[in-house]
């Protein structure tokens, strides 16, 4: 089971977010989501757990404090498409100018 895991503190890492689910079962992953360009974390993380440990782990923490915030916990929606890749939105078409040969 994936598990969101929001209004995270900006101090917690992927270690400290592991420790916050341990106690309710194993835990395969965590991780706390950062900006690709600043390296800082955004709030949020994913924490990957069996079913029923994720079931009993969602109950325990959802609406719990932790480090000053009150976490919001469920289930992850699976990603949504963004759509096909990147683009600049306009066509860039034509000639340079200058002079042709015919």
């Amino acid at each position: 089971m994936k598990i969101y895991v929001g209004n995270l503190s900006y101090k917690v890492n992927d270690a400290s977010l592991r420790g916050l689910f341990e106690p309710f079962g194993s835990v395969e992953s965590a991780r706390v989501i950062s900006d690709r360009d600043t390296g800082s974390s955004k709030g949020f993380g994913f924490v990957e757990m069996s079913d029923a440990d994720g079931t009993q782990a969602i109950a325990g923490l959802n609406g719990r404090e932790f480090e000053g915030r009150t976490l919001r916990v469920n289930e992850a929606r699976p990603q949504e498409s963004r759509g096909g890749g990147g683009g600049g939105g306009y066509e860039r078409r034509g000639g340079g100018g200058g002079r042709h040969r015919y």
